[in-house]
């Protein structure tokens, strides 16, 4: 190594070392390395130590190793040390760590196979690289494609795309991705889908020609060079290919674990075809030369399958079936010859078995005899001079001749085939230039090479010379554009070899020599190669140990070749008998295929022979004389000269190199095998690019880039105003040495590792500011902390001192507290001794002088109690005679009541055993429950009355019985005194005694009826005590209820508004995809017309080309400025001339394609209706189920509560019926008594029950209060629920078991009673609105039957092509009244009615277009009629045409029902000067000047108060003919003017007013709500205007779309620069190294677009719109669409660019969003939906800068990044790169985290967003408030021939 960057050798360097196992090892020096050193110290990953020594003889130093953050970079040329190992390890990182296959490196595309299916192929890539540069986008091999074709439009120059790299490494698919490319971004130049059909040549190319190896399941076995050509526009017109090296020998011998090619193994698994059964064919094992490899199936790949593929590719390219037949019939003819079975005869002849079966089936395929071919299978013809010789062969020869004869045949049909495709893909338009696609093989070494490998080496010498030269070339001319001193670069250049392969006296030339020797041999032809180029040529050498073999030093490495078979297969010999006998064949197809005198497509090459692993092939030149063989050229010759050939091509071309890689030879994804893809990289010329690079300049900086990186290096003094300056003097201080870099015009150029130490002083000077930054935050919180442990230390002394302090203090006064506690505990002691003494005295002369007094106390205190005794005995004695007396009285009174009782008690019974019989007699006759709730009503009534009555009856029965006990208590007084005055004393006495009996009993009973009152009283207050609990339990119930009933009707209409809610998304869901899918079906109407019109245009202009006296291309100019309506209508009627020659002149292509075209939308249109009816029912049946479940949960709430109502209801019965009875009770036991009504306790009791019975009515009116709010809940519920009730009701009377539920039974009836009635009328009042309905819709219907009477009276007035047409349009509009009368009757079923008019919409709207069809070509054929009849001078309706009819596509007749209103403010015009108001107002209107000076909206104004005189006159063929003028004059001036931002914008504007004119003047009541009056007076009185209403709404839909595209043009180029690459925040994100293939610069210089930019230009949109009168709601659309693009592009390029995932572009991102944000909020738009738009921009700006490394940052990611699909958030995570060494890479297992996270998503695997996506657009009505009479028509108008009316 160059010992220039020894200071680099420092500790803690890394290195590469080299490495048996990994080639290249990294490690670290753990000392600094000194001059003179002869070993390293050094550390491996592993943390093993390692002395490496140094080579003696060079002393050269170990690679140094790039640093981190260049590692990954997408040039390999970016990289500051270039070399091997830096190369081997940038690719395993970007290939294993990040999933990138494809790495630049330089000029060359470096491609990975990945073994895997990627998803980076789609059209939504294809489009992000389309427009793009080459360094701007991550590499991909549309990026190379891309600049091909850029290059090719820009220069003008030929390009070509060499694939090279050898089997496996992904050549054919890289050239196919790259014609797919082309495919898609140019389109065709016709209507044949020549794109198509160039793609579809890869499958038939890949059937014949791809066979299964042993490192590859689709290996291409030939190598192909494409041409596809363009016209001058660029289009695809056709292309052609040219064939290289085909490997015949596959066809008859194919090694272990391979296969043959695939069209064989597709034929025999394909063999049950009906189609294919006369092939009798069978499994492929079944045949020799599809089994030798022992694989006949690979996995994952559908035989069948494929076949069907293939024949539709054929069936695509013109080959039709017969063809396809005879092709498969040649190709199984060579599997049945493989397996005809030769057998010896003797030692020199050979025989075939008679009456072979397989060659049976060979002779009947191609059409040949049994018996020549048989005979000339064993036998071939010798010529001499002479005489001729029949030889038989031995069975060896007979069996190479019959594989040779097979191989030919196979070639043959192969480059029939070849030829087929050509012409399929050949064109009559002149080809203005071609990108050529060579997908060839790269360079081969095996154990035994032979000469199929020297000739693919000998191609790769030619291609890598090439390759040198042009990259030679390209830096010679970067260095001479910069004007830097030029120095020649020593690179390896082979043409040494090259002139040892094919120079006179070469290796070439000698075969050639030896081949027309007539005995000559490998041996022989080995000795030459010896003799003439052992001693002359360093790069031939001979091996050691063998003298047929010769060793060739090529450009990748060494190759020993095997002499053996060179001759052979140089010589190409087939048997001519067998050639003569199948041209002598009856099969046509074989016959062409051995035709002589056809031309040769292309140059191939072709060797026989069994041996080796790859055989090549070559077509024969068919210009020979057949019978010289003097003249026939050898394999090695042909391919020498095709080879010549192509070289000739590609330098003509300026190329473009793909590289395939292959990583490892077991076909596992994404692992890479340093070995294999070190051999690969050194083969393929990707190393000696590197090393081309790396001898010159191949660091290289633009000085605005390197001031911005190495800025830091520089002091403030050194920075000039000048940057160039500031970079010389800054470099000249920094890099002492000159030689190391050289200035030019606009870039500095570094020699290698410069950068690298560039880098290492950058690092080492922001290391040093860290350091110093954290030295200083670090000094800062140590003194902080310092500070605060001071201030501690201060607060912990204060407050320890001060604790002493109070301990001293406390010590202190503890002391003298205890001394004072003790003098007084001293006198204490003494007190206590002297009062315990006196105490002693004291009680004992108490206790003395006590016991003396207790003994006198106790002698009188027993005198006394003996007298007590003797008194109370006494009067126990006469109480118990008194008690005994009592008890036997109480006893006899208690036996004759109980007699009393029980005679009661039996009468009760057999009452009640009566009313349980009547019960039982009358439980379950529910018939007479309503007769009993009658009867009951009427009873309640009467025990009403009756009560009253009794009431009163007790009241005068009271005072009546007063008076009759006063009265008899006189009368006693009057009988006492005559008793007293008759009777005795005796009598007296008598009575006396008999009155003290019976007040003695008196007594007895009312102290009886007290005990009992007391008793009853007692058990009353208990009663009332439980009834109040009862009434709590009651009310919290009640409470209960009430609140269960807020929270369910709470949460019903909480579920309701949320399904509400739901409904309401879903159905604006489907409404925005209906309106999505309608508007795209309008533009690509739209496309189609423009398709149509661009059509009869050039049809025009060739009819003009011929005619001379019509109009010629100059007098018909495209200008704007010279564009007349005249001009137009002129052009017009030319065309409706040429009719008949325009229907004859359309390709037939595009009528297959238009109906292709039209059977998928109908397809499309069947398919969205099933999805809408499937949506329909899942919807119903949702419906319906939650109904159910509401129902069902709502029914079980009602039941529970009807039944605690009842219980409630029963209850309250129960007591009621018990307080009665005891009332009762109380009344007949106290009549009974005549004291006990009157007494205290009975008015007590009585109170206290009077009391319960209010609380008890109470109750109930609370019960009553809960039950109606029950009932007005269940009517407030649907009738489905109400029906329910008497069902419920009905099953609980069956339940009835005992009295008080039959009460309860009639109370419910009572209920359902009511409900009942309550439905009924409900009921009754649906009637009568359904009645009243019925009515006005009878109404309608005849007045409905009078205007279609109208109508057919109107009609049939009508010419006859005409009424079909208006009856569509009739039944259109009613269909729309009839939508609009759903909608605003019945919202709920607005849904079903709109699905119905829908349907009933496209098929009229499909009959419609059959009508128009129809309509066309009756025009047409009148158009015809007219022309003759003009001819022959008696037709006059030229003149009688208005011009609205004459422009392109008018709108249909349209029958406009008349109507009678007044009319004011309108504009008259003569009908001749109709056209001279369309090109004053629409075709020469300018934008800019009506925008600015005018009122907005005026050209649609006027044409509005036009219209308005039209109608006023009721003039409808004058009405349609301003329309139809209208409309389609819009539609020129857009096609004309279609990129001009102002003038789409003016129109959409106009457009739209002009529709909300048609709408708010149309009369009806929808749109005059906002009218003035005298706006009412202004509505159209005659015509009914609905149908154009929607012509009209359709072209405001495709000007809206026409804006959008125009307004994507113009911010698109704006929005990476602005949005990525511009560094809104300066200095956050550090530039870093580029290769050579630059990177757009993020310093805004002069034309780079910056965020101000696009900020200006959305400013320039909204002004524009507002000033052209744009509704505001239209506004807002336009600006959510704007934000979508930016978002949409501004993602997909940060997901395809590694170079602007980082943190810092994170930060710059958020910034420029936020900038928009704020734009919106300035203009009052956040609300408009933009900013959601921007939300997975937003958060993908997130996701690189949060923090990547732990599950919990990985859980973090998951939730915020809802916006992004999977697929985008493992992208940005992979291409996260590190600007500065400080960030870190993310993880390989953090990846894998979040993709196990993220699994269960459910999103679409699309990795870009879709930039071509609008969203439907609604054109909200927008009433005017400026009235019409007002308007002033200003006169730069030129309208002075309106007259104001």
């Amino acid at each position: 190594m160059n010992r220039e960057l020894e200071f680099m050798f420092v500790d803690c360097a890394r290195v590469w070392i080299p490495d048996a196992e990994e080639v290249w090892r990294s490690a670290e020096l753990t000392k600094d390395y000194n001059n003179g050193d002869v070993s390293l110290q050094l550390l491996l990953e592993d943390g093993a130590s390692l002395e490496h020594k140094l080579d003696p003889k060079t002393k050269n130093l170990p690679y140094l190793r790039n640093p981190d953050i260049l590692v990954g970079e997408n040039d390999l040329t970016a990289l500051s040390y270039l070399h091997e190992p830096a190369v081997l390890h940038n690719l395993k990182v970007r290939f294993v760590d990040s999933k990138l296959i494809y790495t630049y490196c330089g000029i060359v595309l470096v491609a990975i196979n990945p073994y895997e299916t990627l998803p980076i192929y789609g059209t939504d890539i294809i489009n992000a690289y389309s427009g793009q540069n080459m360094g701007d986008m991550d590499p991909h091999i549309f990026a190379v494609a891309e600049e091909a074709y850029k290059q090719m439009a820009r220069d003008e120059r030929n390009q070509s795309i060499i694939v090279s790299g050898e089997s496996g490494a992904g050549k054919t698919v890289s050239a196919k991705y790259a014609m797919r490319y082309f495919a898609t971004v140019s389109g065709s130049a016709s209507e044949a889908n020549i794109e198509d059909k160039v793609l579809a040549s890869n499958p038939i190319m890949e059937a014949i020609g791809n066979a299964k190896t042993t490192r590859n399941d689709n290996s291409s076995r030939f190598g192909k060079y494409i041409e596809i050509g363009f016209d001058n526009r660029y289009r695809i017109i056709g292309a052609n290919m040219r064939t290289y090296l085909l490997e015949k020998s596959r066809v008859v011998f194919q090694a272990d674990e391979e296969r043959n090619y695939h069209i064989f193994y597709q034929l025999c698994a394909s063999s049950h075809l009906p189609e294919l059964k006369p092939l009798k064919l069978g499994s492929a094992n079944d045949f020799s030369y599809t089994r030798k490899g022992r694989s006949p199936v690979i996995e994952g790949v559908d035989d069948t399958k494929e076949l069907s593929n293939t024949r539709h590719a054929f069936s695509l390219l013109g080959i039709n079936e017969s063809y396809q037949m005879g092709l498969f019939q040649v190709l199984a003819a060579i599997l049945h010859l493989g397996n005809v079975e030769i057998k010896d005869r003797d030692a020199d002849s050979s025989i075939i078995p008679p009456n072979n079966s397989h060659l049976k089936a060979f002779c009947d395929l191609v059409g040949v005899t049994y018996q020549d071919m048989s005979q000339w299978l064993c036998h071939r013809k010798l010529k001499t001079a002479t005489e001729t010789y029949v030889k038989p062969l031995p069975r060896l020869q007979a069996t190479n001749a019959r594989d040779a004869l097979s191989k030919h045949i196979y070639a043959k049909l192969f480059n029939w085939i070849v030829e087929h495709v050509n012409k399929a893909l050949m064109t009559n338009i002149k080809q203005h230039s071609f990108i050529g696609v060579l997908d060839i093989y790269g360079f081969e070494t095996f154990e035994i090479n032979s000469f199929e490998q020297f000739c693919i080496n000998y191609a790769n010498e030619k291609l890598q010379q090439q390759f040198n030269m042009h990259v030679f070339k390209l830096e010679q001319e970067e260095y001479m554009k910069e004007q830097i001193p030029w120095t020649l670069i020593d690179f390896y250049d082979n043409q040494p070899c090259i002139n040892l392969i094919e120079a006179k006296m070469g290796i070439l030339d000698l075969l050639d020599e030896e081949c027309k020797m007539p005995k000559g041999s490998d041996d022989s032809w080995a000795q030459k190669l010896y003799n003439t180029h052992l001693k002359t040529c360093a790069l031939f050498e001979k091996p050691r140990m063998s003298n047929r073999a010769f060793i060739i030093q090529h450009f990748a490495d060494k190759v020993e070749y095997q002499c053996d078979g060179f001759l052979e297969k140089n010589k190409d010999t087939v048997n001519e008998e067998q050639i003569n006998v199948l041209k002598a064949s009856k099969f046509d197809l074989l016959v062409e295929l051995f035709q002589d005198g056809e031309k040769a497509i292309s140059p191939t090459g072709q060797a026989p022979g069994t041996g080796g692993r790859t055989r090549l092939s070559v077509k024969p030149d068919k210009s020979r004389d057949k019978g010289s063989k003097e003249n026939k050229k050898t394999v090695g010759c042909q391919f020498r000269n095709s080879l010549q050939m192509l070289m000739d091509t590609l330098n003509a071309t300026t190329p473009h190199y793909v590289r395939c890689i292959k990583p490892n030879d077991f076909k596992m994804a994404f692992t890479f095998d340093p070995k294999r893809a070190v051999q690969q990289l050194r083969a393929c010329g990707v190393l000696e690019t590197i090393r081309i690079s790396a001898a010159g300049f191949p660091s290289r900086w633009t000085y605005q880039e390197f001031f911005s990186r190495y800025r830091v290096l520089m002091k403030q003094k050194d920075v000039l105003p000048d940057k160039k300056l500031t970079c010389r003097n800054v470099l000249e201080k920094l890099v002492q040495d000159q030689d190391k870099y050289q200035f030019g015009k606009t870039k500095i150029f570094f020699r290698a590792g410069q950068v690298a130490y560039l880098e290492k002083l950058r690092a080492d000077k922001l290391r040093a500011a860290c350091i110093r930054i954290q030295k200083t935050i670090r000094c800062w919180l140590a003194r902080k902390k310092y500070l605060r442990q001071r201030n501690a230390a201060i607060t912990i002394q204060r407050f320890t001192r001060g604790h002493q302090a109070r301990c001293l203090a406390k010590f202190m006064r503890r002391t003298q507290a205890a001394t004072i506690i003790q003098k007084y505990r001293r006198m204490y002691v003494e007190k206590k001794r002297y009062r315990q003494k006196q105490a002693a005295a004291l009680g004992m002369q108490t206790i003395l002088r006590g016991y003396m007094a207790r003994q006198k106390y106790q002698a009188l205190l027993r005198a006394h109690k003996v007298v007590i005794i003797q008194k109370r005995v006494r009067g126990w004695l006469a109480r118990c005679w008194y008690k005994r007396c009592l008890e036997s009285i109480v006893y006899l009174q208690c036996c004759i009541r109980r007699m009393r009782a029980r005679r009661e008690l039996k009468k009760l019974k057999i009452e009640a055993r009566s009313v349980e019989h009547f019960k039982k007699l009358n439980r379950g006759m529910e018939n007479k429950i309503m007769q009993l709730q009658r009867k009951i009503d009427e009873q309640t009534k009467d025990n009403r009355s009756v009560s009253e009555r009794l009431a009163s009856l007790e009241t005068s029965h009271t005072t009546e019985r007063e008076k009759m006990r006063g009265e008899l208590t006189r009368l006693r007084g009057y009988q006492e005194e005559a008793k007293n005055k008759t009777n005795q004393v005796s009598s007296l006495l008598e009575e006396l005694e008999k009155l003290k009996k019976e007040l003695s009993v008196t007594q007895q009973e009312k102290k009886t009826i007290e005990d009992w009152a007391h008793t009853y009283r007692n058990e009353m207050e208990k009663m009332v005590s439980e009834l109040k609990e009862q009434n709590g339990l009651l009310k919290t119930e009640k409470d209960d209820l009430n609140r269960l009933i807020q929270e369910q009707s709470q949460q019903m209409t909480e579920k309701m508004a949320r399904s509400i809610v739901q409904e309401t998304q879903q159905l604006n869901k489907e409404l925005n995809e209906e309106r999505s899918r309608y508007q795209n079906l309008l533009s690509e109407h739209r496309r189609l017309e423009e398709k149509h019109d661009d059509l009869k245009e050039h049809l025009a202009s060739s009819n003009v080309s011929k005619h001379g006296h019509r109009r010629t291309d100059s007098t018909h100019s495209s200008n704007e400025s010279e564009y007349t309506y005249n001009s137009e209508y002129a052009e017009l009627e030319e065309g409706s001339r040429a009719a008949e020659d325009v229907t004859r002149g359309i390709d037939t292509s595009l009528t297959l394609k238009l109906q292709k075209r039209l059977t998928e939308m109908e397809q499309e249109k069947q398919s969205l209706r099933d999805e809408l009816e499937n949506k329909e029912d899942q919807f119903q049946r949702a419906r319906a189920r939650d109904d159910a479940e509401f129902k069902k949960a709502r029914g079980a709430e009602l039941e529970y509560e009807s039944l605690k109502r009842q219980e409630l209801e029963s209850e309250n019965k129960k007591l009621k019926h018990n307080l009665a009875e005891m009332r009762q009770s109380l009344l007949r036991d106290g009549s009974a008594s005549s004291a006990a009504p009157g007494s205290p306790a009975y008015k007590v009791l009585l109170e206290q029950l009077n009391a319960s019975c209010e609380e008890l009515d109470v109750r109930k009116e609370e019960v009553l209060i809960l039950r109606s709010q029950l009932v007005s809940q269940k009517e407030a519920m649907h009738h489905k629920e109400t029906m329910t009730e008497p069902s419920v009701y009905a099953q609980e009377v069956s339940k009835l078991k005992d009295a008080d539920e039959l009460k309860q039974a009639c109370i419910g009836l009572k209920d359902t009673n009511r409900l009942l009635e309550q439905q009924l009328q409900a009921q009754r009042r649906t009637n009568d609105s359904e009645v009243e309905a019925l009515r006005s819709e009878l109404q309608s219907v005849k007045e409905e039957n009078n205007r279609q009477q109208q109508l057919l009276a109107q009609n049939l007035q009508l010419p006859p092509e005409a009424r079909i047409e208006a009856s569509l349009q009739h039944e259109i509009t009613r269909l729309t009244n009839e939508n609009l009368e759903v909608i605003a009757d019945n919202p709920t079923a607005s849904r079903e009615a709109r699905v119905i008019i829908l349907r009933r919409m496209v098929d009229l709207m499909e009959h419609l277009e059959k009508q128009d069809r129809t309509i066309r070509k009756l025009k047409k054929q009148l158009k015809v009629y007219s022309k003759r009849i003009g001819e022959m001078g008696a037709g006059q309706a030229e003149g009688q045409t208005s011009p609205g009819q004459m422009v392109d596509e008018p709108i249909h007749p349209v029958n406009i029902p008349r109507r009678e209103k007044d009319f004011q403010g309108m504009l008259e015009y003569k009908r001749e000067d109709e056209l001279k108001l369309i090109k004053n107002l629409i075709l020469e209107l300018k934008p800019r000047g009506v925008a600015v000076n005018l009122i907005p909206g005026l050209p649609a104004y006027i044409l509005f108060m036009c219209l308005r005189h039209a109608d006023y006159n009721n003039d409808d063929q004058k009405v349609r003919t301003l329309l139809t003028s209208t409309i389609n004059s819009i539609k020129k001036i857009l096609k004309k003017r279609g990129d001009d931002f102002e003038t789409v914008s003016f129109w959409l504007a106009n457009t739209c007013r002009f529709l909300h004119c048609l709408k708010q003047y149309s009369g009806d009541e929808v749109f005059m709500k906002h009218n003035t009056t005298r706006q009412n007076e202004h509505c159209l009185s005659n015509f009914d205007l609905a149908e154009y209403r929607q012509v009209i709404s359709d072209l405001a839909i495709q000007i809206y779309q026409q804006l959008i595209k125009c307004m994507e043009n113009i911010l698109q180029p704006m929005i990476v620069s602005g949005m990525l690459e511009h560094e809104t925040i300066q200095g956050v994100s550090g530039v870093k190294p580029t290769g050579l293939r630059k990177r757009t610069s993020s310093i805004a210089d002069e034309g780079t677009y910056t965020l101000d930019s696009i900020l200006r230009q959305l400013n320039a949109f909204h002004s524009t719109m507002c000033q052209h009168g744009t509704d505001p709601e239209l506004i807002k659309q336009v600006v959510k669409q704007q934000f979508y693009i930016v978002g949409a592009v501004t993602l997909n390029n940060l997901l395809l660019r590694k170079d602007m995932c980082s943190w810092s572009k994170g930060m710059q991102i958020r910034y420029n969003v936020s900038q928009l944000e704020e734009w919106l909020r300035d203009k009052g738009l956040m609300t408009c939906g933009a900013k959601e738009t921007l939300e997975p921009l937003i958060q993908a700006a997130q996701l690189l800068q949060v923090k990547k490394k732990t599950d919990e940052d990985a859980e973090a990611i998951c939730s915020m990044c809802l916006a992004l699909t999977t697929a985008q958030i493992v992208r940005v995570l992979n291409l996260y790169t590190p600007v500065n060494e400080f960030e870190e890479r993310v993880s390989v297992a953090f990846i894998r985290t979040i993709q196990t996270r993220l699994r269960d998503r459910c999103e679409s695997p699309q990795l870009l967003m879709d930039t071509k996506m609008i969203y439907p657009v609604t054109f909200p009505f927008n009433p005017s408030t400026l009235a019409l009479e007002t308007i002033q028509i200003p006169g730069s108008l030129n309208l002075a021939f309106l007259t104001r009316v």
